[in-house]
């Protein structure tokens, strides 16, 4: 089968559309033939090995994985021995983030757990990008903004990959949303549901005088200090993003200072888990219409390069997504 496959640390030159061989499901893991697929921010910093420490996870020198994409939506072609929840022809999507990628090719095997079934009311290309995106805001947004109905919540990076599905998950959950973009993409963030929308290139969220009860942080540019002036009274602001190891560092130490000090609570998210429950919840938003991907741009396989590389320059409004098929 034909995959992308990188083979040592670098720009999107390292990129290789390669003959590999087609994975067999082990007992609890679904053969699945990809028709979409979806890229994240975390192809490109595997793929420079960008912060260094993801070398301590995949390589110091060279990849361990050679393959990237986290989310997949296709038909399943075989199960293993045990699998219980799905049979071959099943139109499903989910992704491979806790194991080991590969979502850029024209197969992949998954564990049943990291699947569900595909949405009658989406498209292969609609459904690939919602798994990791979409469970990152859910769990950012519920698991540690502790999210509840009535609150005041703003979404910084409102028009990106995160942004566009924290928007809709928060106004399902029954808060006010305020969302933070540029000029060109106001409009779009208004017509997911966002309720108020900051032009950032024109005023300075964190200096208007508004507070919030929940601040979902998805580019990570800000301060401790801004984001802590930005707070209401007990107010929670999770950081899913981040713009360079200095900013990062700040986040996770002087915001851990922060909490312990006061009544507030500022700090990085932690890492996306898949969840079988989650997924279903979202399947559930997403028939009800309640939730309704964004996609910017597709590119076939063969030019998941120039994808990422327009991923890359942070204008991506919504998602970019990989066509199989």
């Amino acid at each position: 089968m034909k995959a992308i496959v990188f083979t040592k640390y670098g720009s999107t030159e390292v990129l290789k559309l390669k003959e590999v061989e087609k994975p067999s499901p082990e007992e609890n893991e679904v053969l699945v033939k990809v028709y979409a697929a979806s890229t994240n921010p975390l192809d490109w910093r595997f793929m420079k090995a960008k912060p260094f420490l993801a070398r301590l996870e995949n390589g110091i020198r060279k990849p361990k994985n050679t393959r990237l994409g986290a989310d997949i939506a296709g038909r399943i072609e075989a199960v293993g021995s045990k699998v219980t929840q799905f049979k071959p022809g099943d139109e499903v999507f989910g992704e491979k983030f806790e194991t080991g990628l590969g979502g850029f090719a024209e197969y992949a095997s998954v564990p049943e757990n990291s699947l569900t079934l595909k949405p009658n009311n989406l498209t292969f290309e609609l459904a690939a990008a919602v798994p990791l995106a979409a469970l990152t805001s859910l769990q950012g947004l519920r698991n540690e903004g502790q999210i509840q109905s009535g609150q005041k919540v703003l979404i910084n990076g409102a028009s990106g990959g995160l942004g566009t599905f924290a928007v809709q998950i928060a106004k399902a959950i029954g808060t006010e949303v305020t969302g933070v973009c540029s000029t060109r993409n106001l409009d779009m963030v208004r017509s997911i549901g966002a309720d108020h929308v900051i032009d950032y290139t024109k005023q300075d969220f964190t200096r208007t005088g508004i507070q919030y009860d929940l601040i979902f942080d998805t580019v990570g540019n800000r301060s401790v200090s801004d984001l802590n002036r930005t707070l209401k009274s007990n107010g929670i602001c999770t950081v899913a993003g981040f713009t360079n190891m200095a900013r990062l560092m700040e986040t996770s130490l002087k915001g851990k200072w922060v909490s312990r000090a006061g009544n507030k609570k500022i700090g990085m998210m932690k890492t996306v888990h898949t969840n079988k429950d989650d997924l279903l919840f979202l399947k559930e938003l997403l028939e009800a219409g309640k939730v309704i991907p964004v996609i910017d741009r597709s590119y076939p396989l063969s030019e998941t390069a120039e994808a990422i590389r327009y991923l890359e320059t942070g204008r991506a409004r919504g998602k970019v997504i990989i066509t199989i098929v």
